[in-house]
């Protein structure tokens, strides 16, 4: 069964901004050149293999002023979350770049990608926490993050000019839009429900996905891992993208109706705001539904439980179907993982709760069934003691000595001076 043609890309069209290997030295070459940051370069690859469609690049100021205040770009399509490139004031004087001018941008020393600069602006960023986050409390992550931008921002067109190459263990599960729409085919995938995470599966989320294939009556579930940066305390990314393969290779899923892929996105954690952007993403990957469960993209306590639930009810259709889901937790009552829609012992649950299994992956103790899968503790456990002596969460010395997740080749354009933004 071929994929679905009417679940059509964010817009309309998949953006692409790719230069052949033959074209790319040529456009790369004499361009004064400006070193990117790890979460900028990861946006560079999302713009230009079309994870952002219909995004060319990065914002200039209407749009930016539109996503922030109405939740749409400039033509009225819903986008929720601004897509920018901040570089100091100071930084942009030295380079000397001005609008109109094209310049290299390049990550790990090497050439990633052309911008033609269409705008050179600033941005209140505190206006763009409000209306982001609802909030401008700077103990919310998203919003510290959005305070430490720089003072000026660079809009325009990104095309790119050297094509990363993903490292291990990621390599299999790296797909760009146009790969995983072939790859839906190959299954034989119609329609398709994504799973966005950022954590190791437990049996609660094992059972979330089942109860979203079920209830969206789509072919398969695509889990779509998070890849990007990290805080003390998160998973470490390794251990999640293995773990929720081997969810499939330990037959919890068959084959033929389970994908698992990374997505490289600095979550913000803006809640219902970035609910609808993890929709337009997937959307554009090829899925028809996306799964929302209990505080979907939330923090502390910032957003209602369910607001990522509430937010597509003001929205027009975006052309990929929301599956909300409540809570999954074990009854013991019930004798098995239980869904809050239709167990009545809420007062016996036992929640699946992040604290309960990092506690049996840091304290040695073997799982019950109920909770967390052997087959997973045992993959998780691998993880921990090959990528960070031995711990399964990011800590200081997983940071500073992590493998990149990808790297990119030399591409012989030419010789300039480079810049270092900050």
């Amino acid at each position: 069964m071929a994929i679905d043609n009417t679940l059509s890309p964010h817009g309309g069209e998949l953006i692409e901004k790719i230069a052949s290997p033959k074209d790319a030295p040529h456009l790369a070459a004499g361009l004064t050149r400006i070193a990117v940051r790890d979460s900028i370069a990861r946006e560079v690859i999302n713009l230009c293999y079309g994870f952002f469609s219909p995004l060319d690049g990065f914002m200039v100021s209407s749009q930016v002023d539109s996503v922030v205040k109405n939740m749409t770009l400039t033509n009225g399509l819903v986008w929720s979350i601004p897509i920018v490139f901040d570089v100091s004031s100071q930084a942009i004087a030295e380079v000397g770049v001005k609008q109109g001018d094209s310049v290299l941008l390049t990550y790990q020393d090497q050439a990633l990608a052309v911008l033609d600069v269409a705008e050179i602006f600033s941005y209140d960023q505190e206006t763009m926490a409000r209306h982001v986050y609802g909030t401008a409390d700077q103990d919310h992550p998203g919003v510290m993050r959005t305070l430490g931008l720089e003072d000026t921002f660079l809009g325009g067109p990104v095309t790119l000019v050297n094509s990363p190459i993903i490292n291990p263990p990621f390599a299999p599960f790296w797909k760009t839009p146009r790969e995983l729409r072939q790859r839906f085919s190959e299954l034989g995938w119609s329609t398709a429900v994504a799973h966005q995470t950022r954590n190791v599966p437990h049996v609660g989320h094992e059972w979330m996905m089942k109860g979203a294939l079920l209830s969206s009556e789509a072919d398969g579930i695509l889990v779509s891992a998070v890849i990007g940066e990290k805080k003390p305390g998160d998973y470490i990314d390794e251990a999640i993208v293995l773990a929720h393969r081997r969810l499939r290779e330990a037959g919890f899923f068959l084959p033929h109706i389970h994908e698992t892929s990374t997505l490289m996105w600095d979550m913000r954690y803006a809640g219902p705001r970035e609910a609808v952007f993890h929709a337009i993403v997937r959307k554009n990957l090829g899925c028809s539904h996306h799964m929302f469960g209990r505080d979907h993209a939330g923090v502390g306590n910032y957003y209602d439980t369910y607001a990522a639930h509430e937010v597509f009810q003001n929205l027009p259709d975006l052309g990929i179907r929301s599956v909300l889901t409540l809570e999954w937790w074990y009854c013991p009552v019930c004798q098995s993982v239980a869904y809050e829609g239709h167990c009545g012992h809420r007062d016996q649950k036992e929640d699946l709760a992040g604290t309960v299994i990092r506690r049996i992956i840091d304290g040695g103790q073997e799982p019950a069934p109920t909770t967390l899968r052997s087959e997973i503790l045992e993959i998780v456990r691998e993880c921990a003691d090959k990528y960070n002596s031995g711990s399964a969460f990011v800590t200081p010395e997983y940071l500073e000595n992590r493998a990149p997740v990808f790297s990119l080749p030399t591409l012989d354009c030419c010789t300039c001076t480079e810049h270092r933004p900050g």
